[in-house]
């Protein structure tokens, strides 16, 4: 489990998070909602160590790690796909799921349930990753960072600029992992996301940022009667 306790963090003399709390649990979609510059993706780069934290606890497997490094937070089964998808444009599809597992052994194989998961994948292996879609690009970041198979995934986003029909396979992907994992075992999935809709209908539970606070959190099934898509309205 993921757990975060009073999380501050600063830009120069601007707080951007203000005692963050949070918890994403194996089995579980934890859903963050809130207006553009409210600090979500600050919160997930911190998590992540991409940005430093000034204060607070980021607790992965009972193990503090908010001193730990992008990459050894990688290797202890934490996968993050940002915001824009940031694939490698000049590189295959092959070799962009390769980069996932740039970590392990350079004869271990792509795990062929990427595939199954996201089949056009496998028929572009050899294309450019600049010459897909911008929804197949988001398949393409996610199954780069599903290849080492992480306990914890973290998504920035993952329908921005992306067509229906691949938003609901992304839907099913993530209800996929959350449920079963990729070996049987549920995956913990915090995803931060603009599209009301898609969130709620995914949500175990969520969370509201507003100016770098949570200001409301509960079980995904209330989301309706606590009139949730107020908070977040643009």
């Amino acid at each position: 489990m993921l757990t975060v306790q009073n999380l501050h963090q600063y830009y120069g003399g601007s707080h951007i998070l203000r005692d963050v709390g949070l918890s994403a649990a194996p089995g579980q979609v934890t859903v963050l909602l809130g207006r553009n510059g409210v600090g979500k993706t600050t919160l997930l780069k911190s998590l992540m160590g991409l940005v430093p934290i000034k204060s607070g606890t980021i607790t992965w497997n009972g193990q503090p790690i908010q001193h730990q490094t992008p990459y050894e937070r990688a290797r202890s089964g934490i996968g993050f796909v940002p915001q824009g998808r940031e694939i490698f444009g000049r590189l295959t599809v092959e070799d962009n799921l390769r980069m996932g597992l740039a970590y392990k052994s350079g004869s271990t194989p792509i795990p062929e349930h990427l595939y199954t998961l996201f089949p056009v994948l496998k028929q572009m292996l050899k294309r450019r990753g600049g010459d897909l879609s911008g929804g197949q690009q988001q398949q393409l970041a996610i199954a780069r960072a599903l290849a080492p198979s992480p306990s914890l995934l973290i998504l920035d986003e993952p329908t921005e600029g992306i067509q229906p029909s691949i938003i609901k396979d992304i839907g099913r992907v993530i209800r996929q992992l959350a449920d079963h994992g990729l070996d049987g075992h549920p995956v913990a999935v915090l995803l931060c996301e603009q599209y009301y809709d898609f969130a709620e209908e995914l949500a175990d539970a969520y969370l509201v940022m507003e100016r770098g606070e949570v200001i409301a959190h509960g079980p995904g099934s209330e989301m309706q009667e606590k009139g949730i898509q107020r908070l977040v309205a643009i």
